[in-house]
């Protein structure tokens, strides 16, 4: 018995591009499946609820056309019902697309996922799971980087990646070190002040900032980068290694790795996951091997 694949369109990730090629992508994968529904959404909530639908008739494959956000909603979906994930990036981070190898161009990832099926190229990768909360595949933050996304998202102008660099100009100008309680597989370490941490399953975040460089996402572990005290002028000076993973051998930068990891107190920071919000800090996370089978193979940082 052939596939049975549904493919999910957000129609506005990467300011519509995802609905631009979304007919190219279909014609590409009819030819690699037995039988294809194409849901178009607009909303979390429809996209859960048409989701659910295609599983209810039977599903092997979801390919999620869009961004982070639209994989984030395909991982609780695969994860949660057994399913295949596949993802043809086309929004603006593609981190897990970029993790999994697949081409940046949205037609020739289309093509290479073909090849993949036709292959039945498969790997188990490892997600993140919050205590409570849903599941993620990338990496979760706390501290300086969220702040930026909590403003980013708060703004109305302008759109696409300038209004991140805005923020982020905001957010140096208020920079504030806070006290962070950190635990990893039950051992407790408490900061009087740092800067931001990120847990990372795969390496990228922010649309291909290594922040947890040595991050993979089939060992079983999280990579753990945790910033101290750091001034205005230290996150800047480690801005040039931070595009390429460098900035962990800064002396304010202390990286580890664990399996079950929990942020303490009620410190003003907010917890995102793979660039969608989980809310205010304490948060506990355990990264669960083999959680999610996706087509194409897991390259490195």
């Amino acid at each position: 018995m052939g596939l049975r694949a549904a493919m999910v369109v957000h129609p506005a990730s990467g300011l519509g591009r995802a609905g631009r090629i979304a007919g190219a992508v279909a014609d590409r994968l009819r030819g690699a499946v037995d039988d294809l529904v194409t849901v178009r959404v607009d909303s979390v909530e429809e996209s859960r609820r048409l989701m659910g639908d295609a599983h209810a008739a039977g599903l092997d494959l979801l390919v999620v056309v869009g961004g982070d956000g639209s994989v984030h909603q395909g991982v609780q979906f695969c994860a949660d019902r057994g399913v295949a994930l596949a993802v043809i990036p086309a929004g603006t981070g593609n981190d897990l697309a970029r993790t999994l190898g697949a081409p940046t161009d949205p037609l020739a990832a289309a093509d290479a996922l073909v090849a993949d099926i036709r292959a039945d190229r498969r790997t188990r990768i490892d997600l993140g799971k919050v205590e409570g909360g849903p599941w993620f595949a990338g990496v979760l933050c706390a501290g300086f980087d969220s702040a930026v996304n909590e403003r980013a998202n708060r703004m109305r102008w302008p759109r696409g990646p300038r209004r991140y660099d805005l923020a982020i100009v905001a957010e140096l100008a208020r920079l504030r070190a806070a006290r962070l309680s950190v635990v990893e597989d039950g051992t407790r370490a408490d900061h009087s002040a740092a800067t931001q941490i990120a847990i990372g399953n795969v390496p990228h975040y922010g649309g291909g900032i290594p922040i947890c460089p040595a991050a993979d996402p089939t060992d079983g572990l999280f990579d753990i980068t945790l910033v101290g005290r750091a001034t205005r002028l230290d996150l800047v000076r480690m801005l040039p290694g931070l595009r390429t993973g460098r900035h962990v051998e800064h002396r304010l930068v202390t990286a580890t790795r664990a399996r079950e990891v929990s942020l303490g107190e009620d410190n003003g920071w907010v917890a995102y996951a793979d660039g969608e919000r989980i809310g205010p800090l304490p948060v506990r996370v355990t990264c669960v091997p083999n959680a999610l089978e996706v087509f194409g193979r897991v390259v490195s940082g």
